[in-house]
């Protein structure tokens, strides 16, 4: 049995259904309420503006990349660790597919948000967890591209045929490769 969505985790939603198909600029709370079905009021109950509907979908989003790095920075720097910190930002990004399809096609509207440069200094840290103090430039330079295989393929693969699961699990798996063969010395 699924919990009911909340009023607030609705008008999420929608505006975020919205501003995908508008663009943030063109999306009035007027418009959110119209596709709600309920009056301007409501939704100023709950947010008094659309940026701050966007503020709390990133704060959302914001939350299990802190978890992930606080959990990363716990853990010894191996093999196992990076494998499970990519597992658990492929399924993060996964779960926040739509708010991540707004950010790659809205990103001067997200540089203006202080919420955009948080969520850039959490994938920065998590770059800063996942490679290797002091390892060879292409090692490093591995363990990064593993992170952003995952990060921007999940934008990129969101216009291929295909199962949504399959396509994040194979870029995942390419993901782990890269940071595979940095600890097996392999090139």
């Amino acid at each position: 049995m699924t919990t009911p969505k909340s009023t607030r985790q609705k008008i999420q939603e929608v505006a975020l259904e919205l501003f995908v198909e508008q663009g943030y600029e063109k999306t009035s709370l007027r418009g959110i309420a119209e596709r709600l079905n309920v009056t301007k009021p409501a939704i100023y109950y709950h947010f008094q503006t659309k940026e701050a509907i966007l503020i709390s979908l990133f704060q959302d989003l914001g939350q299990p990349l802190a978890e992930i790095i606080a959990w990363a920075q716990e853990q010894p720097r191996t093999l196992e660790t990076k494998k499970e910190l990519l597992t658990r930002y492929s399924i993060a990004l996964h779960n926040a597919a739509p708010l991540f399809r707004f950010m790659q096609e809205n990103q001067a509207t997200v540089r203006q948000l202080s919420v955009g440069q948080d969520f850039k200094d959490r994938v920065g840290a998590m770059a800063g967890l996942i490679k290797e103090p002091g390892a060879p430039l292409a090692d490093q330079v591995r363990c990064i591209s593993a992170l952003f295989t995952v990060h921007f393929g999940t934008f990129a693969m969101q216009e291929l045929d295909g199962d949504p699961e399959d396509k994040r699990q194979e870029l995942l798996d390419v993901a782990i490769e890269l940071v595979s063969t940095v600890h097996s010395g392999a090139v």
